[in-house]
């Protein structure tokens, strides 16, 4: 997938200055170009709810292939550095690599014993991190930056984003950045959003105004559904190809007893684990 230049801009222009209509147009194509689809999906979900209402939005995105290019316009004064990729549903620049990705976290019980698998077999994954609990257990979020493990914002409550109003979309997002970063020292630059509920616009918009990249998934094996380790095994390596992001979620007792079989068969498959920022470059 070919990405856009990343850059930074300064906006320098005095306050109540009008911006050309033409630097809105990226974002609001890419509104019209997804509304339609991601409205299907959504009444979709509402109809099946399906627990999580987890799929609509992701394959809405699978266009994530299209490049993105706009100039920020949203804040005087303020540098913004655009990533290449406003959302992904793949590793764009990982061809023989998988991303292990874990959300909800960090859980008291499960995430400690999760890292001791990692740390033992060597493999980096991505933790997408609720801010009320890292409030609640900073230690633990504080050890998976300390041994090697990327952080992403999952938001504050774990609400459903499409149907919010995009301060209220921030607001989340910006709260639950600043608890990562003051606990940990590190700020994240990839998001996901529960349920995988993001409309093209928000990421668009995330992607200027916070400089964050989007990132759903590929492979999906419902550990939510708590099928059992030998089955959340079994599906994630049944789905995983090159360039994978596999979701799973560090709060269910059965998906960490599955890592060590999932490790073991993606390196049997020559799929090696990575972090997801160092492919979004």
């Amino acid at each position: 997938m070919a990405s856009s230049s990343v850059f930074e801009t300064k906006n320098t222009k005095p306050r109540g200055s009008s911006e050309p209509t033409l630097l809105r147009l990226p974002i609001f194509i890419l509104s019209l170009a997804f509304s339609s689809q991601t409205e299907t999906y959504r009444r979709r979900a509402q109809k099946r709810h399906l627990g999580d209402k987890m799929s609509w939005t992701r394959r809405g995105f699978i266009a994530s292939t299209l490049a993105f290019s706009a100039k920020p316009s949203f804040a005087e004064t303020t540098v913004v550095r655009t990533p290449g990729y406003p959302w992904v549903v793949t590793l764009p620049n990982a061809p023989s690599g998988v991303a292990l990705t874990f959300d909800d976290g960090p859980h008291p019980d499960h995430t400690p014993r999760l890292l001791d698998i990692l740390g033992n077999e060597g493999v980096k994954a991505t933790f997408f991190l609720i801010g009320r609990s890292v409030a609640a257990y900073p230690q633990i979020a504080r050890q998976i930056v300390e041994q090697g493990h990327e952080v992403g914002n999952h938001t504050w409550n774990h609400p459903f984003l499409a149907e919010m109003p995009f301060a209220s979309v921030l607001s989340e997002i910006d709260r639950t950045n600043r608890i990562i970063e003051d606990t940990t020292g590190k700020s994240p630059h990839v998001f996901r959003p529960p349920y995988g509920s993001f409309t093209g616009r928000q990421s668009a918009r995330l992607a200027v105004e916070r400089g964050m990249t989007t990132v759903f998934w590929s492979v999906d094996p419902h550990d939510w559904r708590r099928p059992g380790p030998d089955e959340v095994a079994r599906r994630i390596l049944q789905m995983a190809r090159p360039g994978s992001i596999i979701l799973t979620h560090d709060i269910h007792w059965g998906t960490v007893a599955a890592m060590p079989a999932t490790i073991a068969g993606l390196r049997a498959r020559n799929l090696a684990t990575t972090l997801v920022s160092p492919t979004l470059a």
